[in-house]
């Protein structure tokens, strides 16, 4: 309970001595000088305790970017991660040492019930997870959020945890979905929106929520993403997100050419 002494004392989350210390290291430093991260509303995110955040996914590169903003307003980054990359020599490692969250895809009762199990660890221990609703990068053509799983909103509700939608963009210009990382021009923006909790009170229920419940709630947080990325790239949103399956594509892995 390490974590909870140190915000007895009223200091920091990233006061507690971990491999993310290490990590920051090797990681912050090439970030910085790739990319200019601007943060937006920064406060929005909760100074202690859990959260989930769920984010659009449109570049390799841009988790990276959302874990640097997320390091520098003091909380410690932590993803839901496919429980394969637990087992690859050296991630693995490094996975557990910071304290990522497996997750698998199979939709069993066994993966239902480690949703239950991760939104009561996340709240016993005040930790955040930030989580990829779309599951993959996006398959829309302009790279606006997708259709969502219901994955954050399934732990947000099991804990009753804010849930809080961030859009980000300028990753594209150093990583393009799919492509070979540019290393010039240096410092490129790229800018991490934060907004208010969405919400969730009409989707809570006495029991197990149902799949079409949970599906409009990860509509209502797609939408809400889509509508923040709108904002920031000065572009409308499509009024629909992007359904792979009514495009012949896959949901989950590389998307092809």
């Amino acid at each position: 309970m390490a974590w909870r002494t140190a915000r007895s004392r009223g200091t920091s989350e990233r006061t507690w001595p971990s491999a993310f210390w290490t990590l920051a290291a090797i990681v912050v430093p090439p970030i910085s000088l790739l990319a200019k991260i601007r943060i937006v509303d920064g406060h929005k995110l909760p100074r202690e305790g859990p959260f989930v955040l769920a984010v659009n996914h449109y570049s390799e590169l841009d988790a990276v970017m959302v874990a640097v903003a997320v390091w520098r307003l003091r909380r410690l980054p932590r993803f839901l991660a496919k429980e394969s990359l637990f087992h690859v020599p050296v991630l693995g490692w490094a996975l557990r040492a910071t304290g990522m969250v497996p997750v698998g895809r199979t939709g069993s009762s066994a993966d239902a019930q480690h949703t239950l199990d991760v939104s009561q660890a996340l709240v016993e221990h005040g930790r955040g997870v930030i989580v990829y609703p779309e599951g993959t990068l996006t398959r829309d053509p302009d790279l606006w959020p997708m259709r969502g799983k219901t994955g954050a909103v399934r732990l947000a509700l099991a804990g009753d945890i804010p849930l809080i939608p961030v859009a980000q963009w300028g990753a594209q210009e150093i990583m393009p979905r799919y492509g070979k990382i540019a290393l010039w021009p240096l410092r490129r923006p790229v800018t991490v929106v934060f907004g208010d909790p969405i919400d969730l009170a009409g989707f809570h229920s006495d029991g197990k929520p149902a799949p079409a419940t949970l599906s409009r709630a990860t509509t209502v947080v797609m939408d809400r993403i889509a509508e923040m990325l709108s904002t920031l790239r000065g572009i409308p949103a499509p009024a629909q997100r992007w359904n792979p399956a009514e495009h012949g594509q896959k949901e989950t892995g590389r998307l092809d050419p």
